[in-house]
């Protein structure tokens, strides 16, 4: 695989049961890069490791006096030389290539994963922790890709190098042997509590974002109330944490470094005080020892690798582990044991979706086709699990039972592309990208709604005329107006209204509404109300909603209380026949209820005996 040849096809069905199996699993779809990297570093590594050889022959050739051993030693190290540029650029070329397409490919998954778990990801893991694995765990786990396709290569020119010493100076030989692991094993004492440290840095610094992001997205509220300073001092204060947490981090790693320096720097004194010693007695010649020295001066660069690549695993285990815990998140309780893979194949996503009624057979709730059904939820906790139900995600918890049915067919046992295209759920939060106003109903759809019919249906009349003005560049046509980062711009009422406009265009088969109009006033309501039963005429709709301006528009009510559906029928027969229902509709007390329930009977006694006394 080349950098050219990204993104990848299909990235592939990743290992998540562990962050060191996600790790093995990188490595064997990379064994051909790796492989070569292998090959240019012992080219590279066996190259520095024999300049010395050759300094060793020109030395003890001017001692002796030789010109043609000389010679050879100068052509040696040309030639060296030229293996040396040869075998480091391709060796970085290649590390690199596994680096940048081993990150490639989890992003690619990470990616999947988005947007196969749509809203429901950052139910099951936060915001803040998607954007950390998809940054600063993935560059960490590209690192030890790169350091391993070096380490290799290190790992056995080091070996080789022992073993040609041990033949060639016995002495100096064996005691460079022993060395050498125990200057490997040296500093791993101190990369777990490293590591840790690490780790703290990185979670105080993902809180402190997630602060500074908050207080950004409310700033305007903030200011309202006058609580600018309250979440000024918070971040302030989270951000002397996250310093105090670095400066203890980089201590650590200071000290390994000065680790990494004074041993190696030992091995030499001890070599080069013992080779003197054995040059004196005449058991070892001037060249041999500039050899070994050499020799040990070049192990010092391999030992680097040994003890970056323990360094590069300590810190992508724990990445990898989170990006493992992500990866494995599953699209519905259903598909748990399949933790980790992608339902939606290439190609697969284009199997029809059923048609019919829509179904939750957790709660009960029923969403007969072509028509038009509010849900009453007292709970809106319980009405974003239900949306999220009905467009084919099981909650956490739900026990083994399916997700919504579509037609008797349950919506997670669908490709996830069909399962899309059949059910659209729009969040009581949604999202609006930046970009032009075109760009925002520039989404999947059927065709068969407008985007002028869609923002007239969502009363976005006003909208338009504030993005027009708001708009220079726009030259008076709405539909090139820009919308800002997440909408910030407009109101929340306007928001709401140009996601329902967007959802609207889309015209699923079944369409989701989770409050679409909380944030708009009454008259504005209504009429959204009648805009929305006049577009959706003949497809399935279901709104949760409380409003009595909506549910008074739907064809059928559902009451939802503690999870399951308790009463059907039209709101004004509930209203009145369902004493629980008229509490959460017009937010009655149990106080209020009580006093009205005698008046009520009252009435009703009143009502019984005029109509005797006309029937006598």
């Amino acid at each position: 695989m080349q950098i050219r040849d990204l993104p990848y096809c299909d990235p592939g069905r990743p290992d998540t049961r562990s962050g060191p199996r996600l790790l093995l699993w990188l490595g064997r779809n990379q064994l051909a890069g790796q492989a070569r990297a292998l090959v240019w570093g012992v080219v590279h590594m066996a190259a520095v490791a024999a300049l010395p050889v050759a300094l060793g022959i020109a030395v003890q050739a001017v001692v002796d006096r030789s010109g043609a051993r000389l010679a050879v030693a100068g052509g040696l190290m040309v030639l060296l030389g030229v293996l040396i540029a040869l075998g480091d650029t391709m060796l970085h070329r290649t590390a690199i290539t596994n680096w940048i397409t081993a990150a490639a490919r989890l992003q690619q998954l990470l990616a999947r994963k988005t947007a196969e778990l749509g809203a429901t990801l950052t139910r099951q893991v936060a915001a803040g922790e998607v954007v950390a694995v998809s940054t600063a765990d993935v560059e960490k786990i590209g690192w030890f890709v790169e350091a391993l396709s070096r380490f290799a290569s290190a790992l056995f020119t080091t070996l080789a190098v022992c073993a040609a010493l041990v033949v060639y100076q016995p002495a100096l030989g064996t005691l460079i042997a022993l060395a050498v692991p125990a200057l490997v094993l040296a500093v791993l004492p101190l990369l777990p509590p490293a590591t840790k440290r690490a780790d703290e840095q990185r979670e105080k610094a993902g809180y402190a974002t997630e602060l500074a992001s908050d207080t950004v997205a409310g700033l305007r509220v903030l200011r309202g109330i006058g609580g600018e300073e309250l979440f000024l001092d918070r971040y302030r204060r989270a951000s002397q944490e996250v310093r105090r947490a670095a400066v203890r981090s980089a201590r650590m790693w200071a000290l390994i470094a000065a680790v990494q320096v004074l041993l190696p720097g030992l091995l030499l004194i001890a070599v080069v005080g013992y080779g003197a010693g054995l040059v004196e007695d005449g058991k070892v010649g001037i060249g041999e020892l500039v050899t070994v020295y050499g020799v040990v001066t070049f192990l010092l660069f391999p030992l680097r690798v040994f003890e970056e690549i323990a360094m590069a695993y300590s810190f992508s285990r724990p990445s990898a582990a989170r990006a493992a815990r992500v990866l494995s998140l599953a699209r519905t309780a259903g598909s748990a044991g399949s933790a980790g893979s992608v339902r939606t194949a290439p190609g697969e996503g284009t199997a029809a979706a059923p048609a019919g009624d829509l179904y939750d057979p957790a709660s009960g709730l029923p969403a007969p086709a072509g028509l038009l059904t509010a849900v009453v939820c007292g709970d809106p906790d319980v009405a974003g699990r239900l949306a999220d139900r009905l467009g084919g995600h099981a909650s956490a918890g739900s026990g083994g039972v399916p997700s919504a049915l579509l037609g008797g067919v349950a919506l997670d046992e669908l490709p996830l592309e069909a399962a899309r295209t059949a059910v659209l759920v729009q969040d009581k939060d949604p999202v609006l990208l930046s970009g032009t106003l075109a760009e925002l109903l520039d989404v999947p759809a059927s065709g068969a709604v407008a985007a002028e019919a869609a923002l007239a249906a969502a009363q976005c009349g006003d909208v338009l005329t504030a993005l027009a003005q708001a708009s220079p560049d726009a030259s008076g046509d709405p539909m090139r107006a820009r919308i800002t980062e997440r909408g910030r711009s407009l109101s929340g009422g306007q928001r709401q209204r140009l996601a329902l406009a967007r959802s609207l265009v889309t015209d699923p088969q079944v369409l989701v509404l989770d409050e679409p109009t909380s944030a708009v006033d009454s008259h504005t309501e209504a009429r959204i109300a009648d805009g929305l039963r006049a577009l959706r005429q003949g497809r399935t709709t279901v709104v949760f909603s409380s409003s009595p301006l909506l549910l008074d528009r739907a064809d059928r009510v559902v009451f939802v209380q503690e999870g399951r559906a308790v009463a059907v029928g039209t709101h004004r027969g509930l209203l009145h026949d369902d004493p629980a229902y008229r509490a959460v509709v017009t937010r009655e007390t149990d106080a209020v209820t009580a006093r009205a329930r005698p008046r009520d009977a009252e009435l009703s006694g009143l009502g019984g005996s005029e109509q005797s006394e006309e029937s006598a």
